[in-house]
């Protein structure tokens, strides 16, 4: 079973390096590369792969920038294994992390999502676990010490609503799967579980393995901080927790509909954020974390 890394750049191409790198430390070499580059205006970039001269790695650069949607629907529609992972170009992949996962596919065949095990670091690569990460990997994250766990339908979809664990370039996708659906422009910043929910509200299945073969990149200034401080995290966010209330209330999910009701983990996110949101936020930043926290 070949897994298609498909990887959209556009950043620090030391870090994307870094990444490819990553990828080709790989132990079990049942993989392609495909890095797509957004026209980062940087010509090093596609000389740095000219220079490669690996087969298993191919290098296509947009004409011009369309932005992080675009290069996701890109990365499903060019992939052609059975399976693909959509990468971060600063995120790095431990060496069995290709095994495992192939490994784990194996196991569930059916599977339409994979998560294994993740670690976070910092932007210096250092060991980091911010109150976030805490979150996700102590209370949210269910327990795989004795073994994978499956998550389908209501059960999957009320776990993802309650708070969203998973950690989005390390996921293993069902190419078949994630293309029954589509990437929403409406949804910057929470896209990675709308799609999520709508491959739940479809029949699919998450597993969840115990290895710990990712290390996921967290930085401090990121495009989640920023869609805080100007407000439209938080009003995306509550449009898209009324949508999955409705939409989880006609199909009979009520754990999943009152969760999302309820967005109680996201009200504590906004409850962490108020502090910097009110000394450094706009004015509708402002707002927008008063109106997700208390309505």
């Amino acid at each position: 079973m070949t897994i298609d890394i498909m990887l959209p750049f556009w950043g620090d191409p030391a870090l994307l390096y870094r990444t490819v790198d990553s990828v080709r430390a790989q132990t079990d070499d049942d993989w392609r590369l495909t890095v797509i580059d957004d026209a980062y205006p940087d010509s090093s970039v596609a000389a740095h792969f000219a220079e490669l001269d690996d087969p298993r790695i191919r290098y296509l650069r947009n004409e011009r920038n369309v932005g992080i949607i675009e290069n996701f629907r890109t990365s499903v529609r060019l992939a052609t294994a059975d399976h693909l992972v959509v990468l971060g170009s600063d995120d790095l992949l431990l060496p069995d992390y290709v095994a495992v996962v192939r490994q784990a596919a194996g196991r569930h065949p059916d599977a339409s999502v994979i998560q294994p095990g993740v670690r976070v670091i910092d932007e210096h690569g250092d060991a980091a676990l911010p109150l976030a990460d805490r979150v996700k990997q102590r209370m949210l994250r269910p327990d795989t010490r004795s073994g994978d766990v499956v998550l389908t339908g209501e059960e999957m979809a009320t776990s993802l609503t309650r708070g969203n664990w998973l950690y989005w370039p390390s996921l293993v996708f069902r190419t078949e799967a994630i293309r029954r659906h589509d990437f929403r422009d409406d949804l910057p910043i929470v896209l990675d579980l709308a799609m999520l929910l709508d491959i739940a509200f479809d029949g699919g299945s998450l597993v969840v393995t115990d290895e710990v073969v990712f290390a996921y990149r967290r930085h401090t200034a990121s495009a989640s901080q920023m869609a805080i401080l100007d407000g439209s995290r938080f009003s995306d966010d509550r449009r898209f927790f009324e949508e999955t209330a409705h939409r989880a209330a006609e199909k009979g999910w009520s754990s999943t509909a009152r969760a999302a009701r309820a967005r109680l983990l996201s009200r504590l996110h906004a409850l962490t954020e108020l502090p910097t949101t009110l000394r450094r936020g706009t004015a509708e930043g402002r707002r927008a974390i008063w109106r997700h926290i208390l309505r």
